[in-house]
């Protein structure tokens, strides 16, 4: 199992924005080998900006890479335009390959 996360900080006043751009997009992940799940997290408001987390989780991690270089991977990411301002930095890619699991009763 690997899950693949990305954080952004989304700028004051551009939350709706950033969650209506990700509600309305055309994935495709539904479509790739090895999906398992999607979730948008949305964290802490720091007075500043919100913390946002894209959450996949992926049977492999060759799953996952086989993604990142589908042309399914390049169509849903050329879709994905945000109004200028939204972001405070650059979002922070982290991956994990998972090592425990315990499932809920």
């Amino acid at each position: 199992m690997f899950i693949a996360m990305n954080r952004f900080r989304i700028n004051q006043g551009f939350e709706d924005a950033f969650e209506a751009m990700w509600r309305e997009r055309e994935s495709q992940l539904d479509a790739m080998p090895g999906f398992c799940g999607f979730r948008l997290l949305k964290g802490q408001d720091d007075g500043e900006s919100r913390l946002y987390a894209s959450y996949t989780q992926w049977a492999s991690r060759a799953d996952f890479d086989a993604w990142r270089e589908s042309e399914a991977f390049r169509q849903a990411h050329a879709q994905a335009k945000a109004p200028q301002g939204t972001y405070a930095g650059h979002p922070v890619f982290e991956g994990f390959d998972v090592v425990l699991e315990e499932a809920l009763p």
